[in-house]
């Protein structure tokens, strides 16, 4: 967010990053192979947001301890972040309450988004419990935040005429139980296949075998059948061996 990353996050989310990887950029080339990772952007983000909200818990009046913060602290953090809000809101008394679009500019209030805040509170949310905080004792998760941050999204989709729905996932319809199922149907039609032609190749001497003059000879004279498809009458043949 950057209401949260240019109010707080200024001072102290700058000067970590450069003190954390000075030195292992400086560190010497043997050094390279084990150094750390980069944080990613979301990590960085995180940070300068945790620290930007130890800074306002410090600059509460009266200071706040992260012990003592309840919800409802955490609501007016939400609030106080309003005035670096960019996004337009009409108040109900707007002509241009509603429209997504206005044709021209009005005098209503710039707040935070709801998304921003949202995702603001997802990031703290974890940041709290990454720095030792217990996940029951969580504020940013405390019933008052959620019904908080509800609000606001029903009154910003009102105000600037932008539903915020959530877009379901379609999830996919071929499961694994259906892939295996198909592939124990399609092996025995396989198996069967192989089958069928191992029958087909042994039933061949068999047909030429019903035509069988001689018993050792069958496959042979099968071959001679098959060639010059006359069957018996071809075996019967004999005037070369009668002249000899």
């Amino acid at each position: 967010m950057d209401s949260a990353s240019g109010g707080g996050g200024g001072g102290g989310g700058a000067a970590e990053p450069s003190s954390g990887e000075g030195p292992s950029a400086g560190g010497g080339g043997a050094a390279e192979g084990s150094s750390p990772a980069p944080p990613s952007r979301y990590e960085s983000q995180k940070r300068r947001d945790w620290n930007t909200f130890l800074q306002y818990l410090k600059n509460h009046k009266p200071p706040l301890t992260l012990a003592r913060c309840s919800g409802a602290h955490v609501i007016e953090f939400l609030k106080y972040l309003d005035q670096f809000g960019k996004t337009k809101v009409h108040i109900s008394g707007c002509p241009y309450f509603g429209h997504p679009n206005p044709p021209a500019p009005c005098a209503c209030p710039l707040k935070q988004a709801w998304g921003s805040l949202d995702a603001l509170i997802g990031r703290l949310r974890a940041a709290y419990e990454e720095n030792g905080g217990r996940p029951e004792s969580n504020p940013f998760g405390a019933r008052a935040v959620r019904i908080y941050l509800r609000e606001v999204r029903e009154g910003q989709a009102k105000a600037r005429g932008i539903p915020y729905e959530k877009k379901k996932r379609k999830r996919p319809t071929v499961t694994a139980t259906a892939v295996v199922s198909a592939a124990n149907v399609s092996a025995p039609a396989l198996t069967h296949g192989v089958e069928v032609g191992g029958s087909s190749s042994s039933a061949a001497p068999g047909v030429s075998g019903d035509g069988t003059a001689g018993g050792g000879g069958g496959s042979g004279s099968g071959a001679d059948t098959a060639a010059g498809g006359g069957g018996g009458g071809a075996s019967t043949v004999d005037p070369p061996t009668t002249i000899v």
